[in-house]
């Protein structure tokens, strides 16, 4: 399992003496990154014969900095390439940003404010140059904060959705989608914010619950009246209708006939239509096709007239008295106005219900009829799902799928078009005889009188939908495209199925001729505090995962997101648990540097078995044993658990037992004349040599630095990132396991008995041991030295004898205890102990208090019974042990 790659020029191995007695991270990492860019460890080569790994970094936005959420998704991205890419893979991270079309817009839009002007000030193109200096000047700061994370990408192939590759890609497939009919332009019901001034996705609005009101208002007169209810007061100056289901016989008389409609001087129909649930309120509803979504349905099915009666900033346009109010100040007004006229027949405030609000400026959405540019999603929609049904396409975890389906299955078509300057422009140009001509990329534009360009951009995830494939060169046909697409894995938040990942299958399989973007999409869950409360930046618990790596280093934060990444399922973090993953990277580098200083080394083969001692073999066996674990976990995503499992290996049995293990036999070997003891020494310093270089390795794609400066110092070769993965050897000795199981158990038992007793850890004490007939004769001087023991002397009387796996340890703490001061404390303790047995005993002896008492009462009861019994039997025991006064 031992690597092979040497240091350039063969320059020698790096002292022990080099490492300094403490780890300090600020002093390595941001020195050790550039070194692996320097060298090149990270870019990735077309033409290599190396099987290709390939993911892309889900685009951050250019506006955005690194939040946990990143540091969470980017850790397992960059433990998957650079594990590949030991494994001998050409393996490629991809990184890049999006332009984030309306945050960045008003970004400068903010600027400008500040500055007293407006964009409209500036003119389109001033405007867009403006944007792409702030781009230059601010965006991308994210870019700085993945080097100090350690990320592992390409910068030879850093993107920008807006760049000049990815910009004709966007071109290209708009063309294409338009020639096959499945771009179209159409009025619809759109999604407005009045903040951002644009059209929104139905995905970019977030619903809450909000206190409104519920007015219920009677239109038409006497008999020939119907009363409806709305949240929505204001939008009954543009109703057209009111409608009913045609099997309600309470206002069948009332269809197709007229009533007028309060506040105006219209009158407007009743219409039956079979969307109206009599069931709910009065069982009629008004219709108000430019402002409500089945209200438009509606109207298309009864040819209703859509009137708008709201500007792109919410404010009324009807002539009248509310003519210029905010939609708010309306609602207000127009109530008033109703209430005056008797019309309004019940009120309830507050009253719950869900609001859409934009997601990015959290707007009240106003539903809104307007023209806009739209995908036809539905056969692009059913490609996507037939490719996960298939098998083409893996999500990881299975249970996931449901979420993915329930969304391309009941997709609608996507509104494409954005009432923005910063984006992609639509290459769609309008002529003077309402000619419409769709542009190519290698097309020259219509030109003459009367012909003019599209005003609306693409919604920015149109053009990161193209992703996987545009950042490799598509439309052209690249060597990179050829080499690395598809790309293996997409590893994403769930949260954005629906935003992205739905999307990049759509135009990868339309594009690419039926080829899937990605083999596998891995879910991951969000970040969390650590009372599973979802972190944001209006909360206080929010962290800056910048100020965490400051204080423990990258190492620490990569680990203890790792630790937590469960698939699919979210991660609640801490900063106690930064500081255990702190103190990991502490004890990595300090058992090191002692394996180090006493001689640790992967110099020549590994000793033949037969030369290994009963620990060499054990560590070698559970070592490979470890090995195929963590490979089982990284092809099924399981980070927490091959992170789990190399922590407790690392730092339970390696350090803890074997590197303590490891000491006995170092200092028997110091004594020339034992030429047997001598020869055990050199083989354990070359098996820890070997199990500390194996486990680096491992350790490296989660925590890539620490793992760096040991390992180049512990091998004196160039990197561990181009290190090779190890491989499990088939080494296995399961008497060898057991052998060390037993002496494990022997070595606890008895330290439990002393910490019972009160000894301290390093207090010596006489004892004999018993180990005849058991496989830990052999063990004697690694158990006395573990455990403090000094041999006895000739008048030894045992005050405690411990049985334990076969042998027999007999100790004499006379001189180490008070035995008096002792038994007065355990009889105490058991005083206590057995005062809360009698208690619960009585609680559950209680049949009234056990019908009455809540499931989880009881079996709290139960417990604490429980835990007093055995403390009951463990003090009683303690007791016996000590020697009568």
């Amino acid at each position: 399992m031992t690597d092979t790659n040497q240091r350039p020029g063969g320059a020698a191995p790096s002292s022990p003496d080099d490492l300094p007695t403490q780890y300090v991270p600020a002093e390595v990492e941001g020195t050790l990154y550039e070194r692996w860019v320097e060298r090149g460890y990270f870019e990735a080569d077309a033409k290599s014969d190396k099987p290709p790994y390939t993911i892309v970094i889900p685009p951050p936005n250019v506006t955005g900095s690194l939040h946990l959420g990143h540091a969470f998704q980017h850790t397992l991205m960059d433990a998957l390439t650079r594990r590949k890419r030991m494994q001998g893979y050409e393996s490629l991270w991809l990184p890049g940003m999006d332009h984030a079309g309306i945050a960045t817009q008003n970004k400068v839009e903010q600027q400008l404010a500040d500055e007293g002007r407006s964009r409209h000030d500036l003119g389109r193109e001033a405007f867009v140059e403006r944007v792409w200096q702030w781009k230059s000047e601010y965006g991308g700061r994210i870019l700085g904060q993945m080097r100090r994370l350690g990320d592992g990408v390409d910068w030879s192939r850093e993107r920008f959705t807006m760049d000049e590759g990815l910009s004709r890609a966007v071109l290209t497939i708009f063309k294409r989608l338009y020639d096959d009919g499945l771009v179209y332009r159409a009025e619809r019901i759109i999604n407005w914010c009045p903040r951002c001034l644009t059209a929104i996705s139905d995905i970019e609005v977030e619903y809450q619950d909000d206190d409104g009101e519920l007015v219920s208002i009677r239109y038409g007169e006497g008999d020939d009246s119907l009363v409806v209810a709305t949240t929505r007061a204001e939008t009954m100056l543009g109703d057209t209708a009111v409608a009913v289901h045609p099997d309600d016989e309470r206002y069948r008389h009332l269809v197709g006939t007229r009533i007028k409609l309060p506040l105006t001087d219209r009158t407007i129909p009743v219409v039956a239509d079979a969307h109206v649930d009599p069931e709910f309120g009065t069982g009629a509803v008004k219709v108000t096709p430019a402002h409500d979504p089945n209200d438009f349905a509606i109207g298309q099915r009864h040819d209703l007239e859509a009137l708008t009666v709201m500007d792109e900033r919410g404010v009324i346009t009807v002539h009248g008295p509310f003519q210029g109010l905010d939609r708010f100040e309306a609602r207000s007004a127009i109530v008033g106005a109703l209430r005056e006229q008797g019309r309004i027949v019940a009120e309830k405030r507050p009253y719950v219900h869900s609001v859409g609000h934009c997601s990015r400026c959290k707007t009240t959405v106003e539903p809104r009829l307007s023209m806009q540019w739209w995908v036809k999603v539905g056969p692009l929609a059913k490609a996507a799902g037939d490719a996960v049904r298939d098998g083409r396409v893996a999500i990881h975890p299975a249970e996931m799928s449901r979420r993915y389906f329930d969304w391309v299955d009941n997709m609608h078509d996507w509104c494409i078009s954005r009432q923005l300057w910063w984006g992609h422009r639509i290459p769609v140009w309008y002529g003077p005889n309402d000619e419409v001509v769709c542009v190519g990329p290698d097309e020259e534009p219509p030109s003459g009188e009367g012909w003019t360009q599209e005003s609306d951009v693409l919604d920015t995830w149109f053009s990161s939908g193209l992703w996987p494939f545009s950042t490799l060169g598509w439309p052209e046909q690249t060597p990179d495209l050829a080499k690395f697409y598809p790309t293996d894995v997409l590893l994403t938040g769930h949260d954005i199925i629906f935003f992205w990942v739905a999307r990049m299958m759509m135009f990868g399989l339309y594009a690419m001729d039926g080829q899937v973007p990605f083999g596998t999409i891995a879910l991951t869950g969000l970040v969390r505090d650590e009372h599973g409360k979802k972190m944001s930046k209006s909360n206080p618990n929010s962290v800056d995962p910048l100020d965490w790596m400051d204080a423990y280093g990258a190492d620490a934060v990569r680990f203890t997101l790792a630790r937590g990444a469960n698939p699919g399922a979210d991660v609640p973090i801490g900063e106690d648990w930064v500081q255990g993953s702190r103190n990991f990277a502490n004890k990595i580098w300090n058992a090191t540097r002692f394996a180090l200083m006493n001689g640790a080394t992967i110099e020549g083969e590994l000793p033949p078995v037969e030369r290994q001692s009963a620990a060499d073999r054990w560590i070698l066996s559970r070592l490979n044993s470890v090995v195929a674990e963590v490979d089982a976990y990284y092809d099924d995503f399981q980070f927490a658990k091959l992170s789990d499992a190399l922590f407790h290996f690392a730092w339970d049995e390696v350090f803890d037992w074997y590197v303590e293990l490891s000491k006995t036999t170092f200092a028997a070997g110091g004594d020339a004349a034992a030429r047997d003891a001598v020869a055990k020494a050199e083989s354990s310093r070359r098996v820890l040599g070997e199990v500390l270089d194996v486990t680096l390795r491992l350790l490296h794609p989660i925590v890539p630095f620490v793992t760096e400066q040991l390992w180049t110092t512990l091998t004196g070769r160039e990197s561990v990132v181009i290190a090779e993965w190890p491989k499990d050897s088939g080494f296995r000795d399961a008497a060898a396991e057991a052998e060390i199981a037993t002496l494990q158990q022997v070595i606890t038992e008895v330290r439990r008995f002393r910490a019972d007793q009160g000894l301290q850890p390093g207090q010596r004490v006489p004892a004999r041991l018993t180990l005849d007939g058991t496989p830990l004769a052999p063990h004697e001087d690694a158990i006395r030295s573990l455990l403090r023991l000094q041999p006895v002397e000739e008048g030894f009387t045992a005050t405690a004898s411990l049985p334990v796996a076969g042998a027999r340890v007999e100790l004499d703490l006379s001189g180490a205890i008070d035995f008096a001061a002792e038994r007065k404390r355990l009889a105490k303790d058991l005083a206590v102990a057995e005062k809360e047995q009698k208690q619960a005993n009585a609680k559950l002896g209680n049949e009234g208090f056990l019908a009455k008492a809540p499931e989880k009462v009881v079996e709290g009861i139960r417990a604490r019974l429980a835990t007093a019994e055995a403390d009951i039997e463990r003090i009683t025991a303690q007791l016996a042990s000590l020697p009568e006064a």
